[in-house]
């Protein structure tokens, strides 16, 4: 018997052959059908998908249209620069995420390394500025102020810096003509955020990842205008990454340019009065304090009256817009955003809000005729006025008598307004309103556009505050909890008001009533909301709305498209009315609290009108306000913990005028030295090639025309003593109680009232003190000599010119 199997095709391999069989024919005809369906039946789609998996798109960012100014001067343009950048991507597939690559980057640009690792992080909510809040699939720009050599460096050692890149880009520029700042107006760029990108990508403009996104002031407002329309071009290359043909190319659009009310001159003028009246302030003494004035911030507004549109604005503390191009270092953002520097990114023209003092004392006087109270008086001006167990002061408890409305506004009597305002608070009801209360004053103010936004055409603006009843009600409803928290009865001043203010808060007492009638207590303004409203008294009740920008040129410069300026209301006036309070304040100007201000000015040829304010503020030193105009402008600036109006803000406002009209010191008009004696009507030629001509600026308009009004001073030995003892009586008759400086310092004090600088005499300015420390009931009003006559130390061509005009001031 043999152990070899029987060979031959069992019932059982056969079965399983046919089975194996069944299973590669099914394979193959799924396999055949696959194929045919993504070849034949879905091929095209799937042709044209796999076409562009081999399409790069390469962008060129559009050229972002330039900010000008009036005259058609560059505010804010572009240059080429050497711009440094890192692709994050291809740092992160490094082991370190490309630390060491940055750090030696860091050497070459010789930046801290911490610098240049807190570029490229990504922003989120727990990672502080500064860093990336941009793509993180974007090129994160590292420096735009690379040197060549820098550039040749990193490309020539390209191996060294993987990830690295440096290219010549056009950048933003702030170029600060004549020194112009004009950068809280301006505003700055930044990246375009992933949630810009979404909300913006089914609109008619959307962004491109590599876009730069207003965020401020003029550059976010106009950003659509200015930002233009990136190019795109798609490559068609192959798997290897060469490129084998153009596919398509999307050509970039530059922006249009942006042509604004500013003056560039003007501005530089309008920042530098600014600041050195703040200088200026910080040397004076606060006799309420005993110690220097702080003068923390101000800002100051030059408006056309007959258009609203702004010819400068001026915000302090201020600082340079060229920190945000290409990427602001941690040092930068923390000047700029910390307590230290109390917050200059804030526009204080539009955003700053503080009690408006005596400039306020207008929108009364108008309440008061509505009321049907007569403009002529008499009006009891007493030296105080008593409500209750409440004393209100008027100012140094003077008392000027019987008087008009007129006068009142002149010699800005308190007293007057008390009066008005609390005999139309008990008309209204008292604290038990009737239904229907007429509430004049608080009206009025709403009528003058106050509590409401200007709508000028600058991002983020205020609307102030007016403390009327439905107000107090509201605020109360929001706060009570917290002040019958904190409030004490018979405790500290803040614990008794917290106290009163739990208990009836809700109520318009007669108090809140009289401190708003000289506009202090919670009433809140911005100095854009009273340049429109001294504007409107300017050209005869218009309120307009307050406009920066005045047309949008295309590149090519075919297309202009105008803004134009827009009436928004009138104001509550008859022309009667108006007139009056015209005339009172010219009166001002000439023979009340500013007169001492305008010693010297050509009132017959340049009508000049003012009004002086003094804000007081619990806990702070008192407001400068100091609001004119004439029938081309109004300028209205504040300076806050700076003092007295005329004291503090009058002689940087005097200088501003001189300027507009070319008016020296003694009073002369010079056309030739005017830098605009009357507003810019024109827009700025453009040529046909798109360009804008741009007429030159003097390296600093400001500093060039004080160097000139000081050079033109030649010392006049035979009138020294005259004038000195003409100083000296000055001073008597205005009760001074400070020595005369000795007369080797004569010509200083020459100089300093030539540029309208501190008088010797009271408190060093001359003005009246800003108050006694009383409590927010006791409310000064602005303070300032009512007499008209010259300051001490004045011009002897301004005494003259002062007795020829038959001593107007005297009243």
């Amino acid at each position: 018997m043999t152990n070899i199997p029987e060979t031959g095709r069992s019932t059982r391999v056969q079965i399983r052959l046919v089975v194996i069989q069944v299973l590669v024919l099914s394979l193959l005809g799924t396999l055949g059908g696959r194929l045919w369906y993504l070849q034949i039946r879905e091929g095209a789609e799937y042709a044209k998908k796999a076409s562009g998996n081999h399409v790069q798109q390469v962008v060129q960012p559009a050229v972002r249209g330039s900010i000008l100014d009036a005259r058609g001067v560059a505010l804010a343009d572009n240059e080429t620069r050497l711009v440094v950048s890192a692709s994050r991507t291809d740092l992160m597939r490094m082991r370190d995420d490309g630390e060491a690559v940055l750090t030696k980057l860091a050497g070459v640009l010789g930046m801290p390394a911490k610098d240049v690792l807190e570029k490229v992080r990504l922003c989120d909510a727990e990672t502080p500025q500064p860093c990336w809040n941009g793509s993180p699939y974007q090129p994160i720009p590292i420096t735009d102020e690379a040197t060549a050599k820098q550039a040749l460096q990193i490309r020539e050692r390209a191996e060294d810096f993987p990830g690295i890149t440096a290219e010549p880009q056009a950048v933003r520029r702030y170029a600060a003509p004549g020194q112009a700042n004009t950068a809280q107006v301006l505003g700055y760029l930044s990246p375009v955020t992933d949630e810009e990108l979404q909300k913006a990508q089914d609109t008619a403009s959307p962004y491109l990842r590599s876009d730069q996104v207003g965020r401020s002031g003029l550059e976010r407002e106009y950003d659509k205008e200015l930002r233009g329309k990136a190019g795109v071009t798609r490559y068609e290359v192959d798997n290897l990454g060469r490129v084998i043909g153009e596919a398509e190319a999307d050509p970039a659009e530059p922006g249009a340019n942006l042509v604004t009310s500013i003056d560039a001159r003007v501005q530089r003028v309008a920042e530098y009065e600014l600041n050195e009246a703040m200088k200026a302030a910080r040397k004076e003494m606060d006799r309420n304090t005993n110690r220097l004035y702080e003068a923390d911030s101000g800002a100051v507004v030059v408006m056309e009256a007959k258009t609203g549109r702004v010819v400068a604005m001026a915000s302090n503390p201020s600082y340079d817009p060229n920190a945000w191009v290409g990427g602001i270092s941690g040092k930068d953002y923390a000047s700029l955003t910390g307590k230290d520097s109390n917050y200059p990114l804030l526009n204080r023209a539009i955003q700053g809000l503080s009690a408006p003092g005596s400039i306020f004392k207008v929108i009364p006087t108008a309440a008061a005729i509505n009321a049907g109270y007569s403009f002529d008086g008499p009006y009891e001006c007493s030296s105080s006025y008593s409500i209750g167990g409440q004393v209100f002061k008027n100012f140094e408890s003077q008392n000027h008598g019987a008087i008009s409305l007129g006068r009142a506004l002149e010699v800005s009597c308190d007293t007057v307004f008390y009066r008005l305002s609390h005999e139309e608070w008990k008309r209204d009801g008292g604290n038990k309103p009737k239904k229907n209360a007429k509430d004049w004053f608080y009206k009025t103010s709403h009528q003058f556009g106050l509590g409401e936004l200007t709508g000028i055409d600058l991002p983020n603006e205020v609307t102030g505050r007016v403390p009327d009843r439905q107000w107090k009600r509201d605020y109360w409803e929001a706060n009570k909890d917290a002040w019958c928290k904190s409030g004490k009865k018979g405790g500290s001043y803040v614990e008794q008001i917290a106290y009163e203010n739990c208990l009836e808060g809700n109520r318009l007492r007669a108090g809140d009533s009289v401190n708003y009638s000289i506009g202090q207590g919670d009433t809140l303004v911005t100095p854009i909301q009273m340049a429109s409203v001294y504007a409107a008294l300017a050209n005869g009740g218009t309120l307009y709305r307050p406009t920066v920008g005045k047309a949008v040129i295309s590149p090519d410069g075919k297309q202009v498209t105008k803004i134009e300026p827009e009436a928004q209301s009138k104001l509550p006036v008859t022309k009667k009315t108006l007139a009056e309070i015209d005339g009172a304040l010219e009166g001002v100007a000439t023979r009340g609290t500013a007169a001492w201000r305008f010693g010297g000015w050509p009132q017959d040829e340049i009508p000049m009108h003012a009004k002086t304010g003094t804000a007081e503020v619990y806990g702070k030193q008192t407001t400068s306000w100091f609001a004119t105009y004439t029938k081309d402008y109004s300028v209205v600036m504040t300076i806050a913990q700076g003092g007295t109006g005329s004291g503090a803000s009058g002689p940087a406002v005097r200088n501003i005028y001189n300027a507009l009209y070319g008016v020296s010191p003694e009073g002369v008009i010079d056309g030739k030295k005017a830098l605009l004696p009357t507003p810019q009507k024109t827009l700025p030629k453009v040529r046909t090639d798109g360009t804008i001509v741009s007429p030159k600026i003097s390296k600093d308009p400001a500093k060039e025309r004080r160097a000139a009004e000081e050079s033109e001073q030649t010392p006049d030995g035979d009138g020294q003593d005259q004038d000195q003892n003409q100083d000296q009586n000055q001073n008597q008759d205005q009760g001074a109680t400070t020595t005369t400086p000795p007369p080797a310092n004569r010509d200083t004090r020459r100089r300093e009232a030539r540029r309208g600088g501190p008088r010797r005499g009271g408190g060093g300015r001359g003005d009246r003190p800003s108050g006694d420390g009383r409590t927010r009931g006791e409310r000064t009003g602005d303070g300032g000599q009512d007499d008209g006559r010259p300051s001490g130390g004045r011009l002897r061509g301004a005494l003259r010119a002062r007795r020829a005009a038959g001593r107007r001031a005297a009243a």
